[in-house]
């Protein structure tokens, strides 16, 4: 019996033309692959997670694939992963996609270099949390660090989580404030 029941799904897309400046050459587009999922492990503790977060790999490979196809595999430049468990579940159920959905994105994108950011919560339906975001192939390439929003409104309710995957097309519109470029990396060490 599958660990995976999924209530519902999401995709939301952003095109940023400007931030007040000029607009930009190419808009900016940001996306958010969401899915709700019944906790499993609602209301009571569980010693052995691993089966979970190993299941979880076929709905990472499933909301990854779906933003490739939305953005374009060459075009994405940043990423990241969230989670928002319901206020029956705890913490730890949420991390198990910092594995799950981390591998997917990696395996989908060819394998990039830098760590995939991430933020989870345990929060009441209808939380929205912000997501960070950076350059896939080296974290520390400012102009790429950036957030989006996710969350459903009727999501999640106390017995779910909401897993998230979010993709996007480069940097910040206006970023002009130095530091390592993306055209600068050298090292390939998904650092600098």
């Amino acid at each position: 019996m599958s660990l995976i029941d999924i209530r519902k799904r999401s995709l939301c897309i952003e095109t940023i033309y400007h931030e007040g400046g000029p607009p930009a050459a190419t808009p900016l587009r940001l996306a958010a692959a969401c899915a709700v999922i019944h906790n499993p492990y609602a209301g009571r503790y569980e010693p052995d997670l691993m089966p979970f977060m190993a299941e979880l790999r076929s709905l990472g490979t499933l909301l990854a694939t779906e933003l490739v196809e939305v953005l374009g595999r060459d075009k994405v430049e940043v990423y990241s992963k969230a989670a928002i468990v319901g206020v029956n579940g705890e913490l730890e159920h949420g991390a198990v996609w910092h594995e799950a959905g981390g591998w997917a994105m990696r395996d989908v994108l060819g394998e990039p270099k830098a760590i995939v950011p991430s933020a989870k919560a345990v929060a009441a339906t209808g939380y929205r949390l912000m997501v960070p975001l950076h350059y896939i192939h080296a974290a520390y390439v400012r102009s790429h660090y950036n957030t989006m929003e996710v969350g459903i409104q009727d999501a999640p309710r106390p017995n779910e989580i909401l897993f998230a995957l979010v993709m996007g097309t480069g940097g910040r519109v206006h970023a002009r404030l130095g530091g390592l470029a993306k055209e600068q990396v050298a090292v390939h060490d998904g650092q600098r």
